[in-house]
């Protein structure tokens, strides 16, 4: 099959920006598709076919696959491949089939009006995402780049971070970049009054608390403050959550299974070791799985799936782990077994115990199934009398390993 399909990126300055690579495949096509504001600028005697996206998304889609073949163009905002309409299409359509020609994005042009370099700044979109998000980028003079969701977003991230004793933070609305009504508008959070801000913009921001004395900053890394968690005790504490963390070893885009979940931090500190993670957590416990929702909120996680109900059961319905950690439940008839039959080759399974009849259960899946064992003992002074001295947590017996 040709490449019948051409993916052309289109700024604010419209036609007179495109390449001639883009004009090339623009004027071959036979049908194009596009949002309302990019098919305005073709000009009026255009009599082509013009589609614009309908609702939802996956209706036009369908359309454009039945036209397999024929030439189509679809004019798409900046960069397709950049939280754009081209990692959908390439989902649907094999590349062999079709062409995409970039513009520069949102981004692109935002660090060239601000003089920012693109390496070293977050971006990310908030176009139909939680504003939540924002909550695990936040560190002293991070530089954040956002694609708002519409007009009414960079009020309501100013609003999030004033909450957060981050009022003073610098943001700046780049509109229309690019194009002949290209606008700013810059202040801080705390006084940031909203203006009337088109729905296609772009958010800077500069974090800066408006407390210098601010000085927890969930860190990206593993082993979260335990203060950073609300919870009933069932929680994992810090330490053992560290060596944990690094035991189950998250790599980008990698699903988790938290079974028996508690307060959920263990899969929100594997969602925050990188964007692309996935994680579900399984809790049959209402207020636990209330506690993991307002701590995945808090802590920037809001994609982290809470499901309702005990293992094995619950589990059954669940797409493939690349890593199992069950922090609570080991004894239940079957769940180690279950775990291990759905986990694939290369799969990690880290178990803690704390109980004789959890490690019970954990030495024989050691004995089955062959792994590491250690044993984790942490202690913290407290006072004896006018002296210090140190006391034990519960030991922990934790259980790593990789199916084979």
């Amino acid at each position: 099959m040709h490449k019948w399909l051409s993916v052309i990126g289109i700024g604010e300055d419209g036609l007179d920006g495109l390449s001639a690579v883009a004009r090339s495949h623009l004027q071959q096509a036979e049908i194009l598709v596009g949002g309302t504001r990019h098919l305005a600028f073709l000009p009026p005697d255009d009599l082509r076919p013009q589609v614009p996206w309908g609702s939802p998304l996956s209706v036009t889609l369908e359309k454009i696959l039945s036209w397999r073949g024929q030439p189509v163009c679809i004019l798409a905002s900046g960069d397709p491949m950049c939280y754009g309409i081209g990692a959908t299409l390439c989902r649907r359509v094999p590349l062999s089939e079709m062409t995409i020609v970039p513009a520069p994005s949102a981004f692109s042009w935002a660090c060239a009006r601000l003089g920012w370099l693109l390496t070293e700044v977050e971006t990310f979109s908030l176009c139909g995402r939680d504003p939540a998000f924002l909550n695990a980028r936040l560190y002293p003079g991070a530089r954040l780049l956002v694609l708002s969701a519409d007009g009414h977003t960079p009020a309501q991230v100013a609003d999030q971070l004033t909450q957060q004793g981050l009022g003073a933070s610098t943001l700046v609305v780049l509109e229309r970049l690019g194009g002949p009504q290209e606008r700013q508008w810059q202040g801080t959070a705390a006084t940031w009054q909203q203006p009337e801000v088109g729905d296609l913009n772009t958010l800077a921001i500069t974090i800066k608390a408006s407390d210098p004395t601010r000085s927890f900053y969930p860190p990206h890394g593993a082993g979260l403050p335990d203060s950073a968690y609300h919870h009933d005790g069932q929680l994992t504490k810090r330490e053992v959550r560290a060596i944990t963390l690094a035991t189950l070893a998250p790599l980008p885009g990698q699903r988790l299974w938290d079974v028996g979940a508690g307060c959920g931090s263990i899969s929100i500190e594997w969602l925050r070791s990188h964007p692309r993670c996935e994680a579900i957590a399984i809790e049959p416990h209402p207020q636990r799985r209330q506690y993991i929702a307002d701590n995945a909120t808090a802590l920037g996680t809001p994609h982290l799936q809470v499901v309702s109900g005990r293992a094995p059961a619950a589990l059954k319905p669940l797409p493939t782990p690349d890593a199992i950690f069950i922090g609570g439940g080991v004894t239940t008839p079957g769940l180690l077994e279950y775990c291990w039959q759905v986990l694939p080759e290369g799969g990690r399974l880290v178990v803690n115990g704390v109980t004789v009849e959890s490690e019970q259960q954990i030495l024989q899946g050691y004995q089955q199934w062959g792994g590491d064992l250690t044993r984790i003992a942490i202690q913290h002074p407290e006072p004896v009398g006018r002296f210090l001295g140190w006391k034990a947590m519960t030991p922990i017996t934790q259980w790593a390993v990789v199916k084979r």
